[in-house]
């Protein structure tokens, strides 16, 4: 089994789809008033309309690597996204920070120019045996 790719809700799909094409620099394609997609390569992101707004705090989010953090919220909040006041980043820049896309979902920059998450997942996934 493989995920085919990661569903979200929301009012405008065309509109957001957009927004995380544009944030991500990859191809989008609208299927219809209801649904888009984007390629967030190796998944896809697709985007369905629902008639309710988001209420609460999402119960899955993005982590997106990049190299600076600054310069990824300037990108971002020219985009149209917010910060949601969340960020843990230490003197050398690695950490996280919390944003919002435009209807409110919850992302994350994260930065791991030290290689110190990638190496405590690594040794954690190399410790599991799949069935």
């Amino acid at each position: 089994m493989i995920i085919q790719e990661i569903m979200i809700d929301c009012l405008r799909p065309a509109d957001l789809s957009q927004f995380w094409a544009d944030l991500l620099r990859c191809r989008r394609g609208v299927l219809s008033d209801r649904l888009a997609v984007v390629a967030a390569e190796p998944l896809r992101l697709s985007f369905q309309q629902v008639p309710e707004p988001k209420q609460v705090k999402n119960r899955l989010h993005l982590d997106i690597q990049v190299p600076d953090a600054v310069e990824a919220i300037a990108r971002a909040t020219a985009l149209g996204a917010h910060t949601a006041g969340r960020r843990r980043l230490d003197d050398g820049g690695d950490g996280y920070v919390v944003m919002l896309d435009p209807e409110g979902n919850e992302f994350c920059f994260v930065v791991d120019n030290a290689g110190e998450w990638e190496q405590r997942t690594a040794d954690a996934l190399a410790g599991s045996a799949t069935e």
